[in-house]
């Protein structure tokens, strides 16, 4: 039954697997992500503003630029359950929140240091900023208040929350996760995922799995209730910067300085599709409700920056 489920995916995507490539910004695109409704598209630059985007059934358009963030926008995340309301994190020691609806920014909250990652919890209540000297802050988003800030020890690569919001995971230099317990931030565990240094972390919209991507190349796929790891994919040959699980938790999109980013099945860790790039891809996200795949690559070289730079691509459409 499982084999004849991987074929159908096979197949499924032989006929969907046409690109749209919308001109984003003018230079590099550090994040893409889909609002909980997947109707709106935002992506950030290192040119330091934010591109939002609507899908309307398979037409991609750009609708605004919002400018405001005085460094590069290295990472965002939209509310898990509110469709308007974006945040972003930049080298600007900043947050922001961005409210769509009215094309503004609703807030600006100041931490301490440039900002690398941010991720919001899954109840709307918290958002999680690391920044370059591996502190982490926790901003309440009812008050805009910070609630707490935690400094490590060890380098912090990427962080994430779990579908309950009451853990909160990070990866570090070692190859490992560390999970604490939310709110009080106390040890619940570390897990050695990876020989290599661990870089990036995504839970599946399911709640059944999460995924580590690491400097060796390797990505792993853990039970997220029994914190042990299933199966490893291992099609890629450099370090994995991105990852994704597809709004089921069935596929898992993982992207490197390979020339293609691969799409495994969950369940039995085959391949199902891949999709050729032209430089490294730092950045992809699944749809929440349908299998299209938006990401975006890093600029190719300079004397061929005419169509690469600043753009983003959604594949997964059938003409």
């Amino acid at each position: 039954m499982v084999t004849a489920k991987l074929e159908e995916l096979q197949d499924f995507f032989k006929s969907h697997n046409k690109i749209r490539e919308q001109k984003a910004h003018t230079s590099k695109v550090h994040s893409v992500g889909w609002n909980c409704d997947g109707r709106k598209l935002a992506s950030g630059s290192f040119d330091k503003s934010v591109a939002i985007f609507s899908l309307d059934r398979d037409r991609l358009s750009k609708d605004s630029t919002y400018r405001g963030h005085t460094g590069s926008v290295d990472q965002l995340c939209w509310h898990a359950a509110l469709p308007d309301l974006l945040s972003t994190a930049s080298g600007d020691k900043t947050v922001r929140i961005w409210d769509v609806r009215a094309g503004k920014c609703a807030t600006i909250v100041n931490t301490k240091g440039e900002n690398i990652n941010i991720t919001w919890s899954p109840d709307g209540n918290t958002i999680a900023v690391g920044n370059k000297e591996d502190l982490v802050t926790f901003i309440d988003t009812r008050t805009h208040k910070i609630r707490a800030e935690e400094q490590f020890s060890f380098e912090v690569n990427e962080i994430a929350w779990n579908n309950r919001s009451d853990l909160f995971f990070l990866t570090n230099g070692q190859g490992c996760v560390h999970i604490l317990n939310y709110p009080n931030l106390d040890v619940k565990d570390i897990l050695k995922a990876h020989p290599g240094t661990c870089i990036c972390i995504e839970f599946d919209p399911t709640g059944k799995y999460f995924a580590t991507g690491s400097a060796d190349a390797l990505v792993s796929l853990w039970d997220a209730e029994e914190l042990a790891c299933i199966r490893v994919f291992s099609r890629l040959d450099w370090p994995v910067r991105t990852i994704s699980f597809s709004h089921d938790g069935r596929l898992l999109a993982s992207a490197s300085e390979d020339l293609l980013i691969d799409i495994g099945d969950t369940d039995t860790g085959e391949k199902v599709a891949d999709i050729s790039v032209d430089a490294a891809t730092f950045t992809v996200a699944w749809h929440p409700r349908q299998y299209l795949l938006a990401y975006a690559c890093d600029d190719k070289d300079s004397n061929d920056r005419r169509r690469e730079a600043g753009s983003l691509k959604v594949w997964g459409f059938t003409d």
